[in-house]
């Protein structure tokens, strides 16, 4: 699990609460409780998004949410040291060796770009289609990302709605003095409960999927170049340093010290 995302979560509601009853008691909270405005912020924000989406990619897009709790399987020096041991294999024993290897792999989109290598495709064909799959998966990503993005932008408008909504049924009868300050607040409350939804779930939910998907697209970025250097006859060790390339400083220790030894054996 993705410790980080249920932290940050939990504590964000928990300095919410803090900031409720600070000075005043747990007493407070049933002010902040608001069933109808809960209704119309909640419910009018995805309900919107409902009429903007199909069905089956709304209910994806809820689904996503769990997706922030999970780490990814993705280790990127791994796969550096993965393909500098299919090099090693090719450079050895030929590229038809790979398609041995490639029944070992997990990994979809490596092992497709292994298949077609061993299958002779052209290099650019290779590249332009793990390039379009790639873009393809990128797409259905920013499906996801965008669906929370748009929540986010719903709930600041929805919880207007109910403010609004409660102020004009306020100001309908102003007989009363004494209700004017507690009608007030609980129109409000619409407008906090927008707020909330937009900073407290949208926002981090549609920045961690921005950032897994940056992982991964780097991650395949790796592997095209990879096999596109392993088709080209290329050194394990240059292979190594160009694949490394795409990490950052810090990041790029040797991931492939023992293959660089073999391939300089040669």
């Amino acid at each position: 699990m993705d410790i980080a995302s249920l932290i940050g979560l939990v504590v964000c509601f928990v300095l919410m609460v803090f900031g409720m009853v600070y000075g005043k008691g747990f007493g407070v909270l049933s002010g902040f409780i608001d069933p109808p405005s809960a209704l119309i912020t909640f419910g009018g924000s995805f309900m919107c998004i409902l009429a903007s989406y199909k069905l089956p990619d709304f209910i994806a897009g809820l689904k996503s949410f769990t997706l922030i709790f999970k780490m990814s399987p993705m280790n990127v020096s791994e796969i550096i040291q993965k393909i500098i041991d299919l090099s090693n294999v090719a450079r050895k024993e030929g590229l038809l060796s790979l398609e041995e290897a490639a029944s070992e792999i997990d990994d979809d989109f490596l092992k497709k770009g292994i298949l077609l290598v061993v299958d002779g495709t052209d290099p650019e064909l290779v590249r332009a289609i793990m390039e379009t799959e790639l873009a393809s998966v990128e797409g259905r990503h920013k499906d996801k990302i965008g669906f929370w993005e748009n929540v986010g932008s719903m709930g600041p408008a929805w919880g207007m709605i109910g403010t609004l909504i409660g102020l004009i049924n306020m100001l309908r009868d102003l007989s009363d003095f004494a209700s004017i300050g507690p009608n007030m607040a609980v129109a409000l409350v619409t407008t906090l409960y927008g707020a909330v939804l937009a900073n407290w779930i949208c926002a981090p939910v549609a920045n961690k999927l921005k950032g897994k998907n940056a992982e991964e697209m780097m991650v395949k970025e790796i592997e095209v170049e990879g096999l596109l250097s392993i088709q080209a006859g290329e050194n394990p060790r240059v292979i190594e340093e160009k694949l490394k390339s795409f990490l950052a400083p810090r990041d790029r220790g040797s991931s492939g010290d023992e293959a660089g030894g073999e391939a300089d054996g040669e």
